[in-house]
């Protein structure tokens, strides 16, 4: 074996390498009892998620209309149920995709301005009344719109004889009734968010002479940005799920959102339309799926740096 020359002039053999030892293999029992129950509860659970989804689509795919048919999974795979959707004079289920879009889309877009602009005024403003109403937003919450009902029927029947565009039936009175409960648990998970960005930032704009308003659009928003997608993505999954309030306000069929005009494909009492309901609520999935996937970059840590209130 060849010697190395050193620097100083002297020679050492090289060294041995060593063998690392080869850990032991655990116990079966000691591995289970340490990581792998958890593996078996992802599982089941991740199962348990699954099948509803998984019946759901079958359902959608078997044109019997009933969901018996549809007990063994993708037993028959048939388009007919969403032929059936797209065909029927009397359910236009094309025109209610497009209103779910138009009024989950303008809503959750209100929700988030309104709700940056309240929080970004709790986080960076100090006046009399702050943390009341900070705890009054979160106290309002125990009382959902939903027992407001007839409160909102009667508000919007009266509206209707002043400003027809505002009153029932019309898609911008409904659209102001979701924005009156924007605020709340929302504007508290921002406030929580803003509350990790630096004041020194807002400090130095000011030293350059910038306002509130400039601060707010120039600065602070780019920088909340996780926290904007996370409650525009709750507030379109809600509104886009939202069947009381809606059927309510909504009374033509031709202004109705997906929730409202799949009802009726399973509204009589025998009813034989199970499939088409499922087709429906199958493409009814897809643009919220969609948002998700899109957004999924800024779920984790807007939900993650909102928990914390600084």
């Amino acid at each position: 074996m060849s010697k190395v020359q050193l620097a100083t002039g002297t020679t050492a053999a090289p060294e041995t390498p060593r063998i690392l030892p080869v850990p032991a293999r655990r116990p079966f029992l000691v591995w289970f009892k340490d990581k792998g129950w958890r593996h078996v509860v992802g599982v089941v659970f991740t199962i348990f998620a699954i099948f509803p989804l998984l019946y759901v689509l079958s359902a959608a795919l078997d044109s019997s209309g009933t969901l018996v048919g549809s007990n063994s999974l993708f037993s028959r795979i048939d388009p007919g149920n969403f032929v059936a959707l797209f065909n029927d004079p009397a359910r236009p289920f094309g025109r209610w995709f497009v209103n779910t879009l138009v009024v989950g889309g303008i809503t959750s877009a209100a929700t988030v301005f309104l709700g940056a602009m309240a929080a970004y005024a709790f986080s960076r403003m100090r006046f009399k009344g702050r943390r009341i109403g900070l705890l009054s937003l979160l106290l309002l919450q125990m009382f959902p719109q939903l027992l407001a009902v007839v409160a909102i029927f009667l508000l919007l029947s009266g509206i209707s004889e002043v400003i027809p565009a505002l009153g029932l039936g019309s898609q911008l009175g409904l659209i102001m009734v979701y924005l009156g409960g924007a605020l709340g648990v929302n504007t508290y998970l921002m406030y929580g968010f803003f509350n990790t960005v630096p004041q020194s930032l807002d400090e130095a704009a000011r030293i350059d002479g910038a306002s509130h308003v400039q601060i707010f659009f120039g600065i602070v928003l780019r920088l909340v940005t996780p926290i904007l997608a996370v409650v525009g993505l709750l507030a379109f999954i809600g509104i886009s799920s939202e069947f009381v309030i809606a059927s309510v306000v909504l009374t033509d069929p031709d202004s109705q959102t997906l929730a409202v005009g799949l009802y009726s494909y399973v509204a009589q009492q025998r009813s034989e339309n199970w499939g088409v309901f499922a087709a429906g609520a199958v493409i009814a999935a897809i643009p919220v799926m969609a948002l998700f996937l899109y957004l999924q970059k800024y779920i984790v840590s807007g939900l993650t740096a909102g928990s914390v209130k600084g």
